[in-house]
């Protein structure tokens, strides 16, 4: 569990859960709610790049560059922006996500995002707790 609440630790469950939540939106044809064209064919392409930027955030991340923090940034505001949407759409009766799993991956997403964009403020705010994960240097130099 103490390895859940690092800066990698958090990426990575908010970035497990988001992507879950991606496959929860296929389930739920998420680009009919949005009004999104292209049906599921197109929805699937645009999750390629999601997919991507989230793994290769958590390596950045892991390899203590710029990159990975930014990405972080970005996975917080994915995960907040996911939460407020569909939390307006619930809201307006939509009845999208409303089970319980797909409640749960938006709790769970709100939540992690929240402790992530917490994490990272301390970190960018006080010198040296911003250091990577226990990588050795060599691992962690930019190639």
């Amino acid at each position: 569990m103490r390895h859940l609440l690092t800066r990698d630790g958090l990426y990575l469950a908010n970035g497990t859960v988001l992507l879950t939540h991606q496959i929860d939106a296929a389930y739920w044809h998420e680009w009919d709610l949005f009004g999104l064209p292209g049906g599921a064919p197109l929805f699937m392409l645009t999750n390629l790049p999601i997919v991507f930027l989230v793994l290769y955030g958590s390596r950045a991340l892991a390899l203590g560059r710029t990159s990975g923090v930014l990405l972080s940034w970005a996975l917080v505001a994915a995960g907040l922006l996911a939460v407020g949407l569909h939390s307006f759409f619930l809201l307006r009766g939509h009845e999208e996500f409303g089970v319980p799993v797909s409640l749960g991956l938006l709790a769970a997403t709100l939540l992690l995002s929240l402790a992530q964009a917490v994490l990272l403020g301390r970190s960018t705010r006080s010198p040296g707790s911003a250091a990577p994960s226990a990588l050795p240097a060599a691992a962690r130099a930019p190639r």
